[in-house]
């Protein structure tokens, strides 16, 4: 049996602001219990909900220096599906609300977490083989395993796992400053190692001492190589090619399943979507105040409206895209000027664009179960959770090739009948426009194609079984 602790700055169904949240909560529920105990450490926020904050046990408390001082460590725990989560609890860090906030504060608070996790481990009774740590606020672990706590018994031999989800956020500041707040010594000040162009950067800590590093996509992982998208670290990430793959997330097959889902008007699977799906396009249309029409062209978007997500894309073509024969359904908050964008055209054509400027997870159900199309236009695109989403759905991605995009959306070949969806390759409005028009020009003139697609896509697995089995293959590797 080999331990392996997942340390992150959140998972579900605990706190969750993105993807990173899914892997380090959702992992642990499919490994092989037979061989595997994984268990998940993240902190107490008080901006947890109460219900859920409620649902944890004290086990024990401790006092740590750090700073100077001697720190409050209390000790949570609660069992949800069979996994073990533990809880770092110091109200003076973890209240407020929100998980992150200010830089300086979350680069402080998060060097004292990953002390206190690392200080918690004797006291829980579980020693992993293993520690899995997850983007930059986890960074420093590895590089303590190698410093302060390799001489000690409990310690000794520990292996650590890094996973990059988004290189761009990689907790930089000054090096006097994070010097002093992680208490490592001037050693690992050098350009070999934590200090990145004269600043002072904790995703590096991470990426220079883990025995593997992985990312959330076979293309992500070959991208960050390159400058354009290596943020900077393409050199060290080039250096460190040996220890770095690529693996796809998964999505949670129960949550995320169009036969039993509750939140939409009408379930279907794959026999019957020909003759189901059309009643949760007919029911949005009229919610979101549309044309009530089943033939029209329905292209979705949840999403962060941000650059990344290639949305300035979107805006050079709108006029374009909103067509007499098409309809756009987006859902997501970000940037006032995509936001704005988004209210305008809704405004300029009422029955055929709805902007939904808030999160909901029930209007996301509605949305891809609704949709014909999904449009994902992305820059970059380390994973990516909605195509995914889609595929299971039954509806048809048009993706930009890129990171996980580029993995997991096999491109429409009329010639041959295969394909999952439809992509296009460089960064270009009119480029990807094009491939929005080829993909509604099957949907209208090719039906019986487009549902093929649709089967295809169906039919794949993007489940967290996948992922499951090419993380045990990783840990049986590092633990021997």
């Amino acid at each position: 049996m080999k331990n392996i602790l997942m340390l992150a700055s959140e998972a579900v169904p605990f706190i969750k602001t993105g993807g990173l949240a899914d892997v380090a909560g959702s992992l642990p529920k499919y490994m092989d219990k037979r061989y595997f105990d994984c268990r998940v450490m993240i902190p107490k926020y008080q901006c947890m909900k109460e219900e859920l904050k409620n649902r944890l046990e004290y086990v024990t408390h401790f006092y740590m220096q750090y700073l100077g001082q001697d720190r409050y460590v209390g000790i949570l725990k609660a069992e949800v599906d069979g996994t073990t989560y533990y809880f770092i609890d110091n109200e003076y860090y973890f209240s407020g609300y929100s998980p992150y906030g200010d830089w300086l504060w979350d680069i402080q608070k998060f060097c004292f977490f990953q002390k206190a996790a690392l200080n918690s481990l004797p006291l829980i009774g579980f020693r992993p083989d293993i520690i899995h740590c997850h983007d930059w606020q986890t960074g420093l672990v590895p590089v303590y395993l190698h410093d302060s706590y390799a001489g000690g018994d409990f310690y000794r031999g520990i292996k650590s796992v890094f996973t990059i989800h988004n290189l761009k956020f990689q907790g930089v500041w000054d090096v006097k400053t994070i010097r002093a707040l992680s208490e490592l010594s001037d050693y690992y000040f050098t350009p070999d190692k934590l200090e990145s162009y004269k600043n002072g950067n904790l995703l590096k800590g991470g990426i220079v001492y883990a025995d593997a590093v992985t990312t959330v996509s076979n293309t992500y992982a070959e991208e960050i190589k390159t400058p354009f998208y290596g943020e900077g670290l393409d050199g060290l990430l080039r250096a460190r090619s040996n220890a770095l793959r690529g693996i796809v997330n998964g999505i949670d097959y129960k949550e995320w399943d169009p036969e039993t889902d509750s939140r939409i008007t009408k379930c279907y699977n794959k026999r019957n979507f020909r003759k189901e799906k059309p009643y949760n396009k007919l029911q949005l249309q009229r919610d979101l105040g549309l044309s009530a029409d089943t033939g029209k062209f329905m292209i979705g978007m949840v999403s962060r409206l941000t650059d990344q997500k290639g949305l300035d894309l979107i805006q050079y073509v709108m006029d374009e895209l909103c067509r007499e024969d098409t309809q756009l359904v987006v859902l997501g908050t970000g940037e006032d000027r995509y936001e704005n964008m988004f209210r305008h055209y809704a405004w300029k054509y009422g029955d055929r664009v709805s902007a939904q400027i808030y999160y909901s997870d029930d209007m996301a159900h509605r949305i891809y179960a609704s949709c014909d199309a999904y449009l994902m236009p992305s820059l970059f695109e380390p994973c990516g959770l909605s195509q995914l989403i889609a595929l299971r759905y039954g509806t048809v991605p048009i993706v930009r090739e890129t990171g996980g995009l580029k993995d997991t959306v096999e491109p429409y070949n009329e010639y041959e009948s295969t394909g999952t969806g439809f992509s296009f390759a460089n960064y270009n409005a009119h480029e990807m426009l094009s491939v929005v028009n080829y993909a509604k020009s099957i949907y209208y003139g090719r039906r019986r194609e487009w549902n093929k697609i649709i089967d295809r896509g169906m039919d794949r697995d993007f489940s967290w079984n996948a992922s499951a089995l090419k993380y045990q293959e990783l840990y049986d590797w590092l633990a021997g």
